[in-house]
């Protein structure tokens, strides 16, 4: 996640949700439930290819300390993200 660390990102955590952003816009976000499931993420199309998702990913991980599971529908990205994690 070099390239996202060289951006001052700025992490911001509210009830089942983790935000990262920079002073211009919003990078990324997951909004997740007690569960462990992902209800959604989001990369910004330019932040894309940069460990954003998995970093995302693992900060629910950490929170909640559960298995990780999408919830559907799952978008063709989505499916994407899923297989790079195996």
């Amino acid at each position: 996640m070099n390239n996202v660390n060289m951006l001052n990102p700025k992490l911001c955590e509210t009830d089942s949700t983790f935000t990262l952003k920079n002073s211009n816009t919003t990078i990324g976000f997951i909004r997740y439930n007690d569960e462990g499931e992902i209800e959604y993420i989001f990369v910004n199309p330019l932040f894309r290819k940069r460990g954003v998702a998995k970093k995302l990913l693992s900060l629910v991980k950490k929170k909640t300390g559960k298995k990780l599971v999408f919830q559907k529908p799952i978008s063709p990205l989505g499916t994407a993200l899923i297989k790079s994690l195996e």
